[in-house]
């Protein structure tokens, strides 16, 4: 668990900084909270950062601007460092990792390290039928756990999971809202910029997963079968070991939120351990967030995936623990 005495003492030393009481905001709550995390007031430097892309496709159909072809074109672009992600990421030095979960393609000619955690080709089309096969869920999870403790076994400092796979908003609306009890029509949004038209069938879709779904989805695991996707599996074991190793985990956008909402049912207390690095426009994200009591870093209106938004965040979460380590105290002013 978070270290509370070091919460305290961040505070307390907040309280003392040359500036009016609470004076710098939110980067107070972002000091004492990494205080926290690392136990130690100030909290150690973000060095390492790591993204880890979780890439696969899903079943469901026209519920995208583009073709899942894309996910597999992707995956050579985060590799070539030429994503969004990568340029993002190289502007704070964090490490980016892509990896091929369930991408409906063999990916001939990409390195083996990218498939090594593969669990299928594809996730089910689930307003017809179920994501994963039985077992599958709780081997994507596993590998997802497997995936936090090598970057973290490699010197993790800050996780932020990423994800990639055409249908991916679909999946996450859908398990927000079976995780909420909620309709479809509150939480389906436009994805990848889909018109209108495309909007209310991507409704249609996910009402009727939920309809499927109707009392089989009572346990997390149920739940991923069901309506989610071997990413989001994997996804929600990697942040539950992340948190289980004592690593901070910036959350991302919509697909990492709905995966931390069923990660949160399998290990309450890991959600200690996460922040949320940005809001996406989803509106599945924000009901998401506020469901798991968190508070988006960045509001910017973002809605990429990858784990572009989360390293936005970066900067201003190492501004906050600069704050505790280089700046003056009232009691020292002559």
């Amino acid at each position: 668990m978070p270290d509370a005495d070091a919460y305290a003492a961040a505070r307390t030393r907040l309280d003392a900084l040359v500036k009016p009481v609470g004076a710098l905001g939110r980067l107070e709550d972002l000091a004492a909270w990494l205080s926290a995390a690392h136990g130690v007031v100030p909290p150690r430097p973000l060095d390492d950062v790591r993204v880890v892309i979780f890439a696969g496709d899903h079943g469901v159909r026209n519920v995208s601007a583009y073709p899942r072809e894309v996910t597999a074109a992707m995956v050579r672009v985060f590799l070539a460092g030429k994503s969004g992600v990568n340029v993002l990421a190289r502007q704070v030095g964090a490490r980016v990792r892509v990896l091929d979960i369930a991408v409906d393609d063999d990916l001939d000619g990409v390195p083996e390290a990218v498939r090594a955690h593969k669990i299928r080709r594809g996730s089910g089309a689930i307003d017809t039928a179920d994501a994963l096969a039985p077992g599958e869920a709780e081997r994507a999870y596993a590998a997802g756990r497997a995936v936090a403790d090598e970057e973290v076994d490699a010197g993790a400092d800050l996780v932020i999971p990423g994800d990639m796979g055409i249908g991916n908003t679909t999946v996450a609306a859908a398990l927000v809202a079976a995780c909420l009890d909620l309709p479809a029509e509150e939480v389906v949004g436009t994805g990848t910029g889909i018109d209108p038209a495309g909007r209310a069938h991507k409704v249609d879709v996910v009402t009727a997963a939920l309809t499927r779904s109707a009392g089989r989805i009572a346990d997390p695991f149920s739940l991923l079968t069901t309506l989610g996707s071997a990413c989001a599996a994997a996804t929600a074991g990697f942040l539950v070991q992340a948190a289980a190793r004592g690593v901070p985990v910036l959350l991302d956008g919509v697909f990492s939120g709905a995966a931390a909402l069923v990660a949160h049912r399998i290990e309450p207390a890991a959600a200690r351990w996460w922040l949320a690095g940005h809001r996406s426009a989803e509106p599945s994200h924000s009901l998401a967030l506020d469901a798991l009591g968190l508070t988006p870093v960045l509001d910017l209106g973002l809605r990429l995936g990858e784990g572009s938004g989360a390293v936005q965040a970066v900067p201003t979460l190492r501004a906050a623990r600069a704050v505790l380590a280089e700046m003056g105290l009232l009691a020292d002013l002559g």
